[in-house]
């Protein structure tokens, strides 16, 4: 048999037409076209034979992805599923509909809105004999009766069909930054293809000079759920059509921040007809931050849906959340005490003079990597909030607020700078620290080492199903993981309150028991579901009530 261009690997649909010549030519449906004469019973009993079979194999056309569905981006080749470990909690019969559900939903071929959510593992009931301040310590918030919901205008609806089968204008977009900003800018890079009605390129994500990363988007994110999640808002495609290889594109890296839909239509829409293909290249996030409200429904979208973490990530991500589960709540701490992170705030380590001299003399000689502010000291910087809690500090914060010696932790984040020193005084007063390298078994972690993002999406899975998040310094990965608990159940997340917490905190005139009862009250928002506040342009992503969620209305699930 000659070799054909696609291989077709189920054997039912493998035949050749010579095959099918064969196989009617010695079936009763010859009988039709022959000159013999026949029976009418005979000509019946063929004829119901025929619509049988003609209905049966619609059925089985029907039950596999059409050929424009199967068609990949990239080959990724996944780990093999391991087994689950065996659960003896309460909780067991829940984890395993969890479980299925993951593993059934990368089966859809046309997933819902419901089902293409990753769902975290269930919050563990904690109980026993318990203080006040632990026991209100490990109390999840009450979400008030808010749940996600994405239902879209009549009129969005309507204008879809037409955008969502674009195939002459196209945007290309070249995100930057790490995994958490490059997330941001793919979002907004869906939203601004819907506003010019534009179908999408899979989007460039930049080689990363500074973690030494070449990840595509296709190793960090499932490209096919991508696509058949947002095929009913953006037509997205893998690469540009042969005919829009040599059109000359707009290429635009200069955008005001704070753009409105306007904006981008009377900037680019006109151009784009014209020229076919336009480039947003280190575009980062410049899009307003309110939208009217079908986008927003879109940002939520993406940002919950969409974007879901290529399988080997998701799987290995998932069995190290397990691991943390199984033994009971957790707590994730996203710690940001990287040496880039220090520089980057124009902050002090607090590790000492020679920890302090290196940072120090880096920021004077590279000032371009100081983000806002320059002309601010060290302890002003502190003092608003804008640098990340040291172990120290947040130790001492965790005590207040109720956390006890024996809790489990799962830090999050990249090596810090200063080694085990630097996270000494949060591990003599909490023992059980625990990492992915520990976590993971021998050779789990080898495929993603060359990959800070890939990492980065290991700390996010396990961070997103833990019982509670505390982030050290907002950023997008806080952000990120504050709105997704909050959309995915409203899981606690404690964000400290840096700015007013940390004069009391260098204050030793207030008692211990004063010093308590001011800090549990300034982080009482935690167990409390927030609406986003418009009129401060807070992001979405980080808020989404009540655009993406609604209250006793219909949700997504």
């Amino acid at each position: 048999m000659a070799k054909s261009g696609r291989t077709i690997k189920n054997t039912f649909v493998s035949l050749t037409p010579r095959s099918l010549y064969q196989l009617f030519s010695v079936s009763p449906l010859t009988s039709l076209f022959s000159t013999k004469k026949t029976s009418p019973s005979l000509s019946i009993f063929v004829l119901s034979f025929l619509v049988s079979f003609t209905f049966l194999g619609i059925s089985i056309v029907r039950f596999f992805p059409s050929s424009q569905d199967s068609i990949q981006c990239s080959i990724v080749s996944p780990t093999p599923p391991s087994s689950h470990p065996s659960l003896s909690s309460s909780y067991s019969q829940i984890i395993l509909a969890v479980l299925l559900a993951g593993i059934n939903s990368y089966n859809e071929s046309v997933p819902r809105v419901g089902s293409t959510a990753m769902v975290p593992l269930p919050v563990h009931m904690v109980s026993g004999n318990l203080s006040e301040e632990k026991k209100e310590f490990w109390k999840q918030p009450d979400g008030k009766g808010y749940g996600p919901c994405l239902d879209s205008s009549i009129g969005y609806r309507k204008r879809s069909a037409k955008i969502s089968m674009e195939k002459i204008r196209f945007l290309v977009v070249v995100a930057t930054g790490g995994l958490n900003q490059q997330r941001n800018q793919i979002i907004d890079a869906v939203v601004i293809a819907r506003i010019l009605e534009a179908a999408l390129v899979v989007p460039v994500l930049q080689v990363n000079l500074v973690w030494e990363d070449e990840s595509e988007f296709s190793d960090i994110y499932d490209v096919e759920h991508f696509k058949k999640t947002l095929r009913a808002d953006v037509r997205v495609v893998c690469s540009l059509p042969f005919t829009h290889l040599k059109a000359k594109r707009i290429i635009a890296t200069q955008i005001h921040y704070n753009v409105s839909p306007l904006w981008m239509r009377a900037k680019f829409f006109k151009q784009l007809n014209q020229e076919r293909v336009l480039v947003l290249n280190g575009f980062d996030s410049k899009l307003s931050k309110n939208l009217p409200p079908d986008l927003q429904k879109l940002r939520c979208k993406v940002a919950f849906h969409a974007l879901r973490f290529a399988r080997p990530i998701l799987q290995l991500g998932n069995q190290l959340a397990r691991r943390m589960w199984i033994e009971g709540p957790y707590i994730a701490l996203h710690l940001r005490l990287e040496k880039d992170v220090w520089i980057r705030t124009g902050c002090l380590t607090g590790l000492g003079p020679k920890f302090d001299k290196i940072i120090t003399q880096i920021q004077k000689s590279q000032p371009q990597y100081l983000t806002g502010r320059v002309k601010m000291s060290y302890t002003q910087r502190r003092l608003s909030g804008l640098c990340p809690l040291n172990a120290l500090e947040m130790a001492r914060l965790l005590k207040v607020l109720g956390a006890p010696r024996s809790a489990r932790f799962y830090i999050a984040g990249g090596e810090p700078f200063g080694g085990t020193r630097a996270l000494q005084p949060l591990t003599a007063a909490f023992p059980n620290l625990v990492r992915k390298e520990m976590l993971a078994r021998e050779g789990e972690l080898s495929p993603f080492l060359n990959s800070s993002s890939a990492l980065s999406a290991l700390d996010y899975i396990v961070s997103f199903n833990s019982d509670i998040f505390i982030p050290s310094h907002g950023g997008n990965m806080g952000r990120a993981l504050q709105g997704h608990r909050a959309y995915m159940g409203h899981r606690k997340c404690i964000r400290p309150n840096k700015r007013t917490m940390l004069p009391f905190f260098d204050d030793p005139s207030i008692s211990d028991e004063e010093f308590s009862s001011i800090i549990r009250s300034l982080h009482n928002k935690s167990m409390k579901p927030e609406l986003r506040k418009k009129e401060r342009e807070t992001d979405l992503i980080a808020y989404p009530m009540p655009e993406c969620m609604c209250r006793h209305g219909t949700g997504v699930f």
